[in-house]
């Protein structure tokens, strides 16, 4: 990065902070700092809801997903449609008719005191977690390939965001939200325009598309019924929609962009907006991925894009082994590049364009194979390095081949992902303290100035907790799936809580809490076993498990206890 591309980064930052602040300066109420005065129009709303979702994890982990095993991801989010029209039928209305701060003070009305502290602890637990991961992730990944210290990078992002959601409440998060929705749009599709750009030096678009497709890269949709695999049409649609319903219906992250429109219609509107955009948003970074992917056939990648991963096997006894394997690939690549560009020759016979699909579709699986070969000997140099290196490759690309003040911009819109994420969450994290835990149990009888001054504080503490869970988190496989993994694990069961409390109205409070920490408890014991790969299951499907098993569990438990009072 040069002096160009610092000024667009910081820049970038500087004005979105400082217009956050500027904008919501002189909030004197609770109601005004947790609910924005009920004032914001179904844009903002639509905006700031898709921008909570999108995280810095979203532009710097999808690409690379697609990059490594094509678009089949986009699949976890055909589900999220059908949900979000359920949580506009069913959900706003009630949320907003009891005129509540969270989505967990309805627990208590329908339930009890238990029910509510134990659906608040739990979006707590797995909220507090994330928040650590989205500032983590693109820290880690920023600071290794631009060479920055990864704590001063992680304190930068935190400190950042907390000036402007102390500052301002929910009405600063979702007013900047816009502003960094913007930025991030705009910095994807330069990316995009760029790639296509160098691509087209090669080949046509259309001729680009035709080697996505021979290599499987464009294959969207699986119809497996295999449910260790992590990404079928069905898991997408069954497992997606139950964790977009949990997400958006009951997570107060999202809840609270919401609750804070000034009439449930434009709150409606604003989820129909990510109804109708989320799906087409998340196609549209899948296929950058893709595109990055055909790029680097005409460009030569690196065996493996995490170079501190490469420096530490150089500087071992394995440096020849792995110098053996970069040479290999290095002629692989020549074979594959080869092919693609016989391939963009308008004309060849059928029976050559087949013969090149071959060979391309051949050589590129001797790279796969090379680069997993690296990879063995990296873990050889080291074993406790993590090897999987999809989250460096966009990044690589930018830094490495896009022009400087380009280079900037992106930065800006991992940094700006990444900070509309934190602060929705933080933001989210104080307002269930307050309202749930402080207003409720410690302190009843306090002034609209003291509960506002004390949201501040938790907002600045649950900030201050984010900083050090990401300083001292661990690199995960992959980012993405490690924040999709951790909601997984808790989604399902507050869901289903919720829906025994919407649906299933001879449920008592003793009945469900009871099942929720059966089923809380029973996926937890499912992940572990997943992962010591006693069996497989897609992780999307936890949330199935939690939702329903909560609700079969309160179905039966209610009917052995009968209709005892619940102890609150």
């Amino acid at each position: 990065m040069n002096t160009l591309d610092l000024i667009v980064l910081f820049g970038t930052l500087l004005f979105i902070v400082s217009y956050g602040v500027y904008k919501t300066r002189g909030q004197k109420d609770i109601e005004g700092y947790l609910l924005g005065g009920h004032s914001m129009k179904w844009g903002t709303i639509g905006l700031s809801v898709m921008a909570t979702q999108a995280s810095a994890i979203t532009f710097i982990s999808t690409p690379g997903q697609a990059y490594e095993s094509g678009m089949g991801f986009v699949q976890n989010y055909f589900g999220l449609p059908i949900a979000l029209i359920v949580v506009s039928a069913v959900f706003i209305p009630i949320f907003y008719r009891l005129n509540v701060y969270t989505a967990y003070e309805f627990l208590e009305k329908r339930f009890d005191l238990k029910t509510r502290y134990l659906g608040a602890t739990l979006f707590l637990i797995q909220r507090g977690l994330a928040a650590g991961i989205t500032i983590y992730a693109p820290a880690i990944i920023i600071s290794s390939i631009l060479h920055w210290d990864l704590t001063t990078t992680i304190l930068g992002t935190g400190i950042l965001v907390i000036i402007y959601t102390v500052s301002g409440g929910t009405k600063a998060v979702s007013i900047t939200q816009k502003q960094q929705m913007f930025v991030i749009m705009a910095g994807m599709f330069a990316a995009f325009f760029v790639i296509i750009n160098y691509i087209n030096d090669f080949t046509s678009f259309g001729g680009a598309l035709e080697i996505a497709g021979n290599l499987g890269k464009l294959e969207a949709v699986n119809f497996s019924t295999d449910a260790g695999e992590r990404y079928t049409i069905w898991s997408g649609l069954i497992g997606g929609f139950f964790l977009a319903l949990s997400y958006f219906g009951t997570d107060q992250s999202q809840v609270q962009r919401y609750l804070g429109g000034s009439s449930a219609a434009e709150s409606r509107m604003g989820l129909m907006f990510n109804a109708i955009l989320k799906i087409p948003m998340q196609f549209f970074i899948l296929f950058v991925g893709v595109m990055v992917y055909v790029f680097f056939i005409f460009y030569t990648p690196p065996i493996h894009f995490k170079e501190a991963s490469v420096e530490i096997v150089q500087n071992s006894e394995y440096a020849e082994d792995f110098n053996r394997l970069n040479t290999q690939y290095g002629e692989v690549l020549k074979e594959r590049r080869i092919a693609a560009e016989g391939l963009a020759q308008s004309s060849i016979s059928d029976a050559e364009r087949e013969q090149l699909s071959t060979a391309l579709l051949n050589a590129d699986t001797k790279s796969v194979k090379l680069r997993e070969q690296a990879k063995e000997v990296i873990l050889k140099a080291d074993e406790t390095l993590e090897t999987k290196d999809s989250d460096y490759v966009f990044l690589t690309f930018i830094i490495t081949y896009l022009p400087h003040g380009l280079i900037g911009l992106l930065i800006a819109v991992i940094f700006s992902a990444a900070m509309s994420s934190t602060s929705s969450e933080l933001n989210a994290l104080a307002s269930t303290t307050q309202v749930d835990f402080y207003k409720r149990a410690i302190k009843k009888d306090g002034s609209d100035y003291h509960y506002l001054n004390t949201s501040k504080l938790m907002t600045f503490g649950w900030g201050v907790l984010a900083i050090l869970f990401a300083i001292l988190a661990k690199n995960s496989e992959n980012l993405i799936e490690a924040v999709n993994i951790v909601g997984s694990i808790f989604y399902g069961t507050v869901l289903g809580i919720f829906l025994v409390a919407f649906f299933l109205k001879w449920v008592k409070g003793n009945a469900v809490f009871i099942s929720a920490i059966i089923a809380q408890t029973a996926v937890i014991i499912i992940h572990f076993m997943t992962e010591l790969g006693i069996f497989s299951l897609s992780y999307l499907l936890y949330n199935v498990i939690g939702c329903v098993g909560t609700m079969l569990l309160s179905i039966l438990l209610q009917a052995i206890i009968g209709n005892k009072k619940s102890v609150s």
